[in-house]
């Protein structure tokens, strides 16, 4: 359920609105156990996501670190080959 939460903070280029957008979707799915919420609790849900991307972008934008940024294709490749020792590889 929790497949787009990753690491967004010290990439280059830095993590857009909408990978934050996208593991805040999925934190707010994980915590109130509906990957689509009912009528009735459908503006809390999505008011609960905004929230949650405020805050994670607040959070990204206001780090500092002393380390190279990541790139991202190699972070990527890393992990396929951490995916393909775990669920074995596919033809």
């Amino acid at each position: 359920m929790c497949r787009n939460i990753k690491t967004l903070f010290n990439f280059e280029p830095p993590a857009t609105d909408s990978e934050i957008h996208d593991a805040s979707l999925q934190f707010v799915r994980k915590l109130s156990g509906f990957t689509i919420p009912s009528k009735a609790n459908e503006a809390a849900f999505e008011r609960a996501v905004a929230e949650v991307a405020a805050a994670a972008r607040t959070l990204i934008q206001s780090m500092t670190t002393h380390a190279e940024p990541k790139n991202r294709e190699i972070e990527a490749e890393r992990a396929r080959a951490r995916n393909a020792i775990r669920f074995g590889a596919k033809d």
